[in-house]
Parts: C-alpha cells; structure tokens; sequence
C-alpha cells in the first residue's frame, strides 16, 4: 500500500533498482533526524562496488545485509566501498566491514585532517567545534555543550583511514560502466561525487540533496570557507551535462540541475538575510543565527536544541565568511577573540 501519511517513503527499507545493474538500500540511522542514508550497490561483474556504506551500528548491519541478500549477494561481494566523504553514516560501515573481510575502502584525499583528527582515541568530542562557538560569541551554546559532555570521550567508532585516496580521476567497472570521480568541498573539505557521464546518473553525497540542504562549517577540521567552496562545487556540478540525481539522504529525482539551481538561490536568499541581520545591528554569528529562521519548518533558534543551535551559528559564520569576502561586511577581532561583524 501507499504511504497514507507525510512519512518519506525513501526511508523504507528494502533495495530498489534505480537504473540497470544500481540498487538503491536506504540504511537506518540512530537519533538522527534524517532517518536513513541511501546506499547504492553498482553491480561490478561477478561482484558488487558500493557508494557509501551506512553507519557502523547492528540496525544498519542487518538492513544491508538483507539488502544485498535480495539481490543474491553477500557482504563478501562487495568488491570495493567508495565513500564519498568521511561522516559517520557514510564511512564508519566500511571500516567496519573491512576489519572483518578485508574489503577495499576509498576516500576523498582532502578527509585526511579530519581524520587524523577523529582517529585521536582520547580527544573529547566537539572541542575543535566548541572553540569555535567561542570565537562566533556563542559561548552559552559552548558551555551548554560542554556541561553535556563532561566526561565523556569520543565514541567508541573506528576512524582508521581507507585503502587509498580518491583523487580526480575516471575509473572504469568490469560492466564497461565509468565513474568520474570529482572533488565537491563544502559539506566536507574532501567531499567526492561520482558522475556516470555514459548514463547520466550522479552518485550525489550530501552535496546535493533532493528536499534539505546539507549542513555547511561544522567539521573536526574546520576549512576556511566551506560555503565559498561549496557555492563553487555546486557551479561545477551544474556545468556538467544534466542526470538523475542519486542523493545519500532523500529520494532520487530526474535532474541535477534543478535542484542545484534550488540550492545556489536559497543560499543567495540566506545571504542576503545575514547581510540585513547585520545591519541592523547584530555582530556576531550568533546574533546574526538568532535573527534567522531554522530548518524547513522555519523554528526560531531557541526552539533548536543546543547541537543543532550550534550548527546553525557554524553555518551562520560560513555565510557571514563569505559577505566578508564580497565585500558586503566586514570582520575584526575583539579583545576576547570574538569576531565582529559590521556593515561597510
């Protein structure tokens, strides 16, 4: 039966053929909003590669383990992981798939300071996030936070690097089919798409995302203007020729282009919010993120929680980053190393 309420059917489990010899097998996700996270099984002669890999939970090893059974596989098929960019719900399955069989890992060559960074088995989590909030005057989000996790260390998931490191480059499957590989930073420093030139599919990561809009400037090893390059990434990818867009978190849909389209004018739109924000009077990200709307259903930013208020003032310092490189505002730095922002 069809869905009979709003629930996103995306999110159901099960493997479904997106075009001849790729499978779509949505992955659960624990205490996430988003739910799922697709994965897609390329068929590869006599065995599978898999773009992306799902988080490294029980729940998550089961559904891909029935996913692929549907389609006559085995873990042991899967010939090679091709991830395209090191958060948890994408890499952490692959490693952990690896330690237990051996399977091939590959990843953006640009995650390697986010990893060396994650890898660190007694850092505490969120410090280089919490020093940051700092800097962006939202030290009640910090402490909040901190207080949070007093005690606790990183939790306990295997950041061990992959195999080799994904350059620009094309690789060609036993089937003939060829994967383009291309460096998309913005949601992540080394975020990789894989374009299907010969089919018209692009394997989309979080860069591009059929309902939401990936998060931008919340990374372990921060880049120093994530939407800079995200903005940029976009504008490449809608150079390429047209696809199907095959997106981590959502539904496929038929065009790339429009929803990279839908992407670069909401974030003009938030641009120019910010911009406004600061004329009237607000001076840091996070007096300029308490004078913005947040998340589809437009929730005021002390509705959020305090990890999603620390996301939306991380993305609020992308966007101000990039007024100031534009000349639309201006940043210094005061006396308590906060950054301060005013209009020109």
């Amino acid at each position: 039966m069809p869905p009979t309420t709003a629930e996103p059917a995306w999110t159901a489990p099960g493997t479904f053929e997106v075009a001849p010899g790729i499978h779509r097998i949505p992955l659960p996700m624990p205490n996430d909003g988003l739910r799922a996270v697709n994965v897609y099984a390329v068929v590869d002669g006599d065995g599978l590669v898999l773009i992306d890999a799902g988080w490294a939970i029980p729940e998550s090893r089961k559904a891909l383990v029935a996913g692929l059974g549907r389609l006559g596989c085995t873990l042991g098929d899967i010939r090679r992981f091709l991830v395209t960019h090191v958060h948890r719900d994408h890499y952490s399955q692959a490693i952990a798939i690896r330690q237990e069989l051996g399977t091939k890992v590959s990843l953006g060559r640009e995650e390697r300071a986010t990893l060396d960074v994650l890898a660190d088995p007694h850092r505490a989590p969120l410090q280089p996030h919490l020093r940051l909030l700092r800097s962006y005057g939202a030290s009640e989000v910090a402490d909040r936070l901190s207080e949070a996790m007093e005690g606790r260390l990183a939790e306990g998931l295997s950041w061990e690097p992959p195999d080799d490191w994904l350059e620009e480059s094309s690789m060609s499957l036993e089937t003939g089919r060829t994967l383009e590989v291309l460096e998309t930073p913005g949601h992540t420093r080394g975020h990789v798409v894989f374009f299907d030139r010969g089919h018209g599919l692009l394997f989309a990561g979080d860069h591009v995302l059929p309902a939401i809009t990936p998060s931008i400037g919340f990374e372990a090893a921060p880049q120093r203007d994530p939407l800079g390059a995200f903005l940029r990434s976009l504008a490449r990818v809608r150079s390429l020729p047209d696809a199907v867009l095959l997106p981590a978190h959502g539904a496929t849909a038929p065009s790339v282009h429009r929803r990279v389209d839908e992407l670069l004018a909401h974030h003009g739109r938030r641009l120019d919010a910010t911009e406004a924000a600061v004329a009237r009077g607000s001076t840091t990200a996070f007096e300029v993120a308490g004078q913005l709307s947040w998340t589809r259903r437009e929730r005021r930013f002390t509705e959020l929680d305090p990890f999603n208020q620390m996301l939306a003032v991380s993305e609020t310092s992308a966007h101000l980053i990039v007024l100031v490189a534009q000349g639309r505002v201006t940043c210094t730095e005061d006396e308590a190393g906060v950054r301060r922002y005013s209009a020109p």
